[in-house]
């Protein structure tokens, strides 16, 4: 009996290490890691194999339940990476949240960056940011002719009636002294149309009306004898061709006589209006030729209309200049201005003649005393040159800002802020 027993003992030892067994039992596992309780469930049948056993074979059939939750533990291990992997949703959650937040940054610097822009904007005080501007002068000649001299250098300052440049006046100085000759000569007529005739022009024409009276009382008297003469002889003692002939010689000296009293009237009366009129008017004629050529001699010298700074030197000794042809590029130093904008909320509250403030980037220590002198009447929307607090699509006003600037510090486009203390009392 005993013999037979140990065989039955012994025979289900061999099933019962199958299911111990890890690779069996692991790769049931991994084809369903999410029932883990399948892999479990032989072991019970495995340990109740034989009921017939005996107590004392129970002690080989141990290890086979000992070994049951060790191929649990081994089987259902890979299972718990799987659970630890995020799904889609919640990837989707974090990259929302991160986007969130970017949002939320930009957002709060946008709003400190506008409020950092116009810190000082309330309702005593009103900043602005504009451009210093000037008045430029792009000075040519008035005449086409080659230049001779170039006589200042860019960045000289310049004082008005001062002499830049001048022309070659060769061919010029000829003409203008022509012209002179011509209205001196002309002076002289009309000062002898104005004096009429000289006393010893009158005494000459008076000598000539006595001389005529007397060859014409002489051939009068001579043509009487001659006619006497004829009716005594009764035409015998003169020939009619005699007779004739003194008849003529009489009339001629009476003609005569005439012509030299009209001189002597002429003499006396003068000139005549209209010759003097004349006379004049050919004075003027000469003159205004003579002005046009001192003109362009005087054009020939490029003089500067005010003080001021060149800022360019276009033309140079050689070059031909003509009047559309800049010589120098002259900027007025005086007055200067800032170029500013202001909205159209903030316009109710400047006024022209208010005092200002204006300090540079260049001097920040330094603020120039200024005044609103211009206020544009039409709105125009903000340049893109112009640095303002206000967004660009707004509609604006150019105001300009007088400074005093006696150092002359201020440069022509230099950015500039303009600071304008308000009146309480004239809050918008």
């Amino acid at each position: 009996m005993s013999g037979p027993s140990d065989k039955d003992v012994t025979i289900p030892s061999n099933p019962v290490m199958p299911a111990t067994g890890a690779v069996p039992r692991s790769s049931a596992t991994a084809a369903a890691p999410t029932t883990p309780a399948s892999t479990a469930a032989p072991v019970a049948p495995a340990t109740a194999a034989s009921p017939t056993t005996p107590a004392g074979a129970a002690a080989p059939s141990a290890p086979a339940t000992a070994a049951a939750p060790t191929t649990l533990a081994s089987a259902t291990a890979p299972a718990a990476p799987a659970t630890t992997n995020p799904s889609l949703v919640d990837r989707y959650k974090i990259f929302f949240l991160v986007g969130l937040l970017i949002l939320g940054a930009i957002a709060v610097g946008f709003g400190l960056g506008r409020i950092g822009r116009n810190p000082d904007k309330n309702q005593n005080r009103l900043v602005l940011y504009g451009n210093v501007d000037l008045r430029q002068i792009n000075l040519s000649f008035n005449d086409s002719e080659r230049i001779a001299e170039v006589l200042v250098q860019e960045g000289a300052k310049v004082t008005r009636g001062q002499i830049l440049a001048r022309l070659d006046t060769s061919r010029l100085r000829p003409e203008a002294a022509t012209a002179a000759a011509m209205v001196e000569a002309q002076q002289a007529v009309v000062e002898k149309l104005h004096q009429g005739s000289r006393p010893q022009e009158i005494a000459q024409a008076q000598a000539n009306v006595a001389s005529a009276k007397a060859d014409q009382v002489n051939a009068h008297q001579q043509w009487m004898r001659l006619t006497a003469l004829t009716t005594l002889t009764a035409g015998r003692a003169i020939s009619e061709q005699d007779l004739q002939s003194a008849k003529a010689a009489m009339d001629s000296a009476q003609a005569h006589l005439a012509l030299a009293q009209d001189g002597l009237d002429l003499s006396k009366i003068g000139p005549r209006r209209e010759d003097i009129a004349q006379g004049e008017a050919q004075l003027r004629a000469n003159e205004s030729q003579l002005q046009v050529l001192l003109r362009q001699l005087a054009d020939s010298e490029l003089v500067s209309p005010c003080d001021a700074l060149v800022r360019s030197r276009l033309l140079e000794p050689g070059e031909m200049a003509t009047p559309q042809r800049p010589v120098f590029n002259l900027a007025i130093v005086d007055p200067k201005w800032v170029r500013a904008y202001v909205s159209e909320s903030d316009l109710g509250r400047i006024h022209a003649g208010m005092s200002a403030s204006v300090s540079t980037d260049s001097f920040p220590g330094r603020m120039l005393a200024g005044w609103v002198g211009f206020i544009s009447s039409v709105a125009e929307f903000t340049p893109k040159a112009v640095q303002t607090a206000e967004l660009r699509s707004n509609l604006v006003y150019e105001i300009r800002v007088f400074v005093h600037d006696p150092l002359d510090q201020m440069r022509l486009g230099m950015p500039a802020t303009v600071l304008l203390e308000l009146d309480p009392g004239a809050r918008s």
